[in-house]
């Protein structure tokens, strides 16, 4: 039986043909068993809610709770499966409790629609999944921290329109993408954020006639606040997939423009940093190749999740209030990004480990003009205006005159002298509190432990 069927119906006349199933389930099976972990939290959550306005008793609500912290066992030892025949990951746990407990299994469901666990389940899963994300992230900024501190004093030539311009560091390199991700955090946030709010209580998205809690189950699963309207609350399905893929897609693109940077640097036409053997193959024909292929994949699938948003955008488009099918497919665009982004940034936190920086580029004669803008300034400090200045350069740079000043005196905040590493730190500490994952951690502890 599914949840939707009826009891007494002739199956035989409403059964849909396999191949109709199979096009109507897809891959939500595979899907629902990211979701195995918090559908037990969330029945957690319900049955103890419905004990509190009389719909079970306490013996009942006792055995749900063992049942259902059983069967969260099995999922954590990777024992839990979907069933042949069986629709989803809601209809196998209500499944398992039915047969351990005959009627009270059959209880959970009261006061409650697919609709609404489904997407209280798709919330509890983006913030835990957000969360992760936004830990990784962490890391890699704290990386990225660490070597720019470490090559503050290593110089690196800086370019615009691919042409050298200035002197730059890569102590600002490192730190530029530091500051990066710091903003992504924010980003993260924002989705974290949107998904820990509670929609469970609305239903099919019109509510229910039983006096549901709404605000117990938001304080047991440990949610921000709760989806209050009960059809906004659907209409969440959808935009909490979009902001959370939008998050993902800016953190893919800060860790994509800087694999693109080690791949031109690593060439020979940089060769400003070298990669490990282990980070890069050879050429069947070409014996001198070191390809910076894990860079390049890097990139790729960064630049893949770039698109990810808008495939959202697209299934939702035109779509009125209320609930459709249609968002089914929403999980196999989000679930797996999660697992693409996590594997991008555990790689890159490899990468930066073990890339060797070189030492005294700008030594080279080749780099000379990248300290041009050092001697119009050396002008303007000797009382020369600006314009002047400039014109003088200039013109010793067309007669071959100029010589470079490679006495660097850059002092304000952010610049090669004065990296303020702190002050980012700081940030990336502000917008990870702004979290505040530790609710829903010590939330989802005590369901599991009361």
């Amino acid at each position: 039986m599914k949840l939707w069927q009826k009891e007494g119906v002739d199956t035989e006349s409403t059964a849909v043909a396999s191949e109709i199933e199979n096009f109507t389930v897809g891959r939500d099976r595979e899907m629902d068993l990211y979701l195995a972990p918090f559908d037990v939290l969330g029945n957690l959550a319900h049955a103890q809610m419905l004990e509190t306005i009389g719909l079970l008793t306490s013996d009942e609500l006792r055995a749900l709770q063992t049942e259902l912290k059983q069967i969260y066992a099995q999922i954590q030892a990777g024992q839990f499966v979907i069933e042949d025949g069986i629709e989803d990951v809601h209809s196998q746990v209500e499944l398992m409790l039915t047969r351990a407990l005959g009627d009270v299994g059959k209880k959970i469901h009261s006061g409650r629609s697919r609709n609404d666990q489904v997407l209280v389940d798709m919330k509890l899963f983006t913030r835990d999944r957000l969360w992760a994300v936004a830990e990784a992230t962490q890391r890699v900024f704290d990386q990225l921290i660490s070597r720019s501190e470490q090559h503050k004093n290593d110089l690196l030539p800086g370019y615009t329109h691919l042409q050298i311009a200035m002197p730059s560091s890569f102590g600002l390199w490192f730190g530029a993408y530091a500051e990066a991700l710091s903003d992504d955090m924010l980003t993260l946030q924002t989705a974290y954020r949107l998904a820990n709010r509670n929609p469970l209580g609305s239903g099919a998205g019109y509510g229910s006639s039983f006096p549901l809690n709404r605000s117990l189950t938001t304080e047991l699963l440990g949610f921000e606040g709760m989806h209050v309207n009960v059809v906004y609350a659907q209409m969440s399905r959808g935009k909490t997939e979009q902001t959370a893929l939008n998050a993902l897609a800016t953190v893919a693109a800060t860790l994509s423009r800087m694999a693109m940077d080690i791949c031109l640097y690593n060439s020979q036409n940089f060769g400003f940093l070298t990669l490990p053997d282990a980070l890069t193959t050879g050429s069947s024909i070409m014996p001198h190749k070191k390809n910076p292929d894990v860079a390049e994949l890097l990139r790729a699938k960064t630049n893949r999740m770039k698109a990810l948003p808008m495939e959202v955008t697209m299934v939702l488009s035109n779509l009125p209030s209320g609930y459709h099918r249609d968002m089914q497919i929403l999980k196999e665009i989000l679930m797996p990004a999660f697992d693409d982004l996590l594997d991008c940034l555990h790689i890159t936190g490899f990468m930066l480990e073990h890339l060797q920086v070189k030492p005294n580029l700008l030594d080279d004669p080749k780099y000379d003009l990248l300290f041009s803008v050092e001697r119009v300034n050396e002008l303007v400090l000797q009382g020369v205006p600006f314009r002047e200045a400039y014109r003088i350069v200039g013109k010793e740079i067309a007669e071959h005159s100029y010589e470079p000043p490679r006495q660097l005196h850059h002092t304000h905040e952010g610049s090669i002298g004065n990296l303020q590493n702190d002050l980012i730190i700081s940030q990336m500490q502000q917008a990870i509190a702004g979290f505040g994952a530790e609710r829903a951690q010590e939330a989802a502890t005590r369901l599991l432990t009361r």
